[in-house]
Formats: C-alpha cells, structure tokens, sequence
C-alpha cells in the first residue's frame, strides 16, 4: 500500500482545521500545557492534552481544571477517559466550556489502573459499552469528537475495525489507532499494517500511532496503514521538536525553534521547568518536572556524572536546579545530542 499523502498538508476533523498531519499524542503526565504549548511552537499539526478522568473532572476533584485549562493554541483538544456516560457527557460539557475545539474519547490506554477500571482498552471488551460511552459525549456537545484505540484487547480480538466503523456512525469526525493491542503493551513492534484495516471499515480520518520517531518511520506508517495522519508519542521524551522536525521534513523545510547549540539546549531546557513551576506551583512543580529533567539529561548529556544526575533530580530549591541545568547543558556540544530529530 502506498500512501501519497503529504504530512506537511492541512487536515480537517469534523470543519477544524489542522496545519499539518504529524500529532503529539496524549500521554498521561506529560503533555500538560507548557509541553504542549512547545510541541505547537515546534510545528506540531495537533496536539492533546493529557488523559484527563471524566468523573473526578465532573466531580471537580481539584488539580483537574488544569488538564483541561486553555493553552492559547488555535486547537484545544482535551482526551476524556472514563466508563460511566453520564461522567463523560458532564467532563465533555466542562471541557467544551473550556474552550476545547475537539473532544478526544480514551478507549486505547493500557495501563492496569484505567483498565481495572474498566475504562481504556478494556473498554474493546464490550463495544455496546464503549458506544454508549460515544453516545454521550456526541450528544453532550456541539465540538467534534474522536477516538484514540489499539488494534483490540489482545491477538484473539482485534476489533478496532469494527468500533472505528460503529463510531463513525456515531457521529465520530477521527479515529486514532495505536498498532499494539492492549496485552502487548509497548512490547514488539507496532503492526503498521493491521491498520489499514481500520481504514478501510471507515471514510473519516484515521491516524496511525505506535513507533514513530523519524520522518522515515512516519512515512513509512502511512504507506502501510494507508492512514491520513500520523501521531507520535514517546519520541517527544526529552525533545518535544520530534513531531514538528517530522512536519517540517516532509515540506523540505527545518524544524523550527529547536536548540541547537548547548547554550541554547540550556536556556530552553530551564524555561521549561520555569513554565511548570508556574502552572503548578514551586511544591508540586519541582517533583513534576523531574521526568522531564531527566529525560532531557538521558537524551542530550548521558554522559553526565551519576551523581550530578541525582543532585538535579533530586534537589527542592529550584535556583539550584537552574544553577546545575545550565552546568550540566552547557558542556562541550560533542557531549551533547542536539538533532532535531530522532
């Protein structure tokens, strides 16, 4: 199968607009605000927040009016999980009231503690279930809504055709598919081909996800899927530029705003930490930031002392961690990992 499909071309999903067709994905923690802000300024087509759990939204458990606060981005979309409808309908309305331009149904996330809730993946188990979920959240607001999915609960029941073709008649504008199933976890490889067949069950737009982490992967996932979309997730871990470098590859263009030399890398590493202190708070801000810091340091300075390493990661006053940023990032550039894409 060969797609000709441009990455770097406009989109639409459900009459929103979308620059090009390389998207952050979801990923729970890490795409808040300040990331997902730096992913759009990178050249991002789409980005999402965080999976954000409908009945604590609805039940306005505090800190969750930050998953859903407007970024200022032209697109605010915000991923909804959850297994009671009237939790999904509630979370969908406070999120369309926030602003959200596209509401994003989580019916894909592996992870035991969503799936012992039986939300996520598990949801693959009872597609009349997951449609009443659809239902819902169609029915609750004026916004598109879309489905994030893997290919099916395990080998014996891939169904991901059938839900996206089932939600398509629901009133679903996107369906994104992940091509792992949830027993699989992140283990193996991504089946780039199995979706096609997800996008053959449906006319609407599907996006292809799972093991994207260069403009030659994200050509290749759209040759063998057929898709009209690609989404990278866990590539972004300490370079939020990936989706846009994709983007920007495919139009012959160079990415934008990525650092480039240690200096830089520096600076823009530290005005991220800034901007989650600020969201957050210093208190909980200093321990959120952590993966990111450490993330950042793996990626771009893996050849930094242990013990430097743990004094950044593990210090509260956030002028010394600036302070041992910039020592660290700022090193020899040959000590550094500055491409602007994986």
């Amino acid at each position: 199968m060969v797609n000709l499909t441009r990455l770097s071309a406009p989109l639409d999903v459900g009459g929103v607009g979308i620059r090009n067709r390389v998207f952050l994905a979801p990923m729970s923690g890490i795409t808040d605000m300040p990331f997902r802000q730096r992913a759009y300024a990178h050249g991002a087509g789409l980005v999402v927040s965080e999976m954000v759990a409908s009945g604590e939204l609805a039940r306005g458990r505090a800190g969750f009016d930050l998953r859903i606060r407007h970024s200022g981005l032209p697109v605010h979309m915000v991923q909804l999980a959850g297994r009671e409808a009237v939790h999904m309908a509630e979370a969908a309305r406070i999120a369309a009231g926030e602003g959200a331009d596209i509401i994003d149904i989580n019916m894909g996330c592996p992870a035991k503690k969503v799936t012992g809730g039986y939300a996520g993946s598990a949801l693959m188990l009872d597609l009349d279930h997951a449609l009443s979920l659809i239902d819902a959240v169609v029915g609750s607001v004026k916004v598109p809504v879309t489905v994030k999915m893997r290919l099916g609960w395990d080998e014996g029941a891939l169904n991901a055709p059938t839900l996206a073709r089932r939600a398509e008649e629901a009133g679903v504008s996107m369906v994104t598919v992940h091509g792992r199933t949830r027993c699989q976890f992140y283990q193996g490889k991504a089946d780039w081909r199995a979706i096609a067949r997800v996008k053959e069950a449906v006319s609407i737009p599907v996006v292809a996800n799972g093991d994207v982490c260069s403009p030659a992967e994200a050509a290749e996932i759209l040759d063998q899927s057929g898709a009209d979309a690609v989404m990278v997730g866990r590539a972004h871990y300490g370079a939020p530029w990936i989706a846009g470098s994709i983007a920007a590859a495919d139009a012959g263009e160079p990415a934008a705003d990525v650092p480039q030399t240690p200096t830089a890398l520096a600076d823009y590493v530290i005005a991220h930490y800034e901007d989650m202190l600020g969201l957050y708070g210093v208190a909980s801000g200093v321990r959120q930031a952590r993966k990111h810091l450490g993330w950042y340091l793996d990626r771009h300075a893996g050849g930094v002392a242990e013990d430097s390493r743990k004094a950044i990661l593990t210090a509260f006053e956030p002028a010394r961690v600036t302070a041992l940023l910039r020592d660290m990032l700022s090193r020899d550039p040959q000590s550094l990992n500055l491409r602007s894409a994986a």
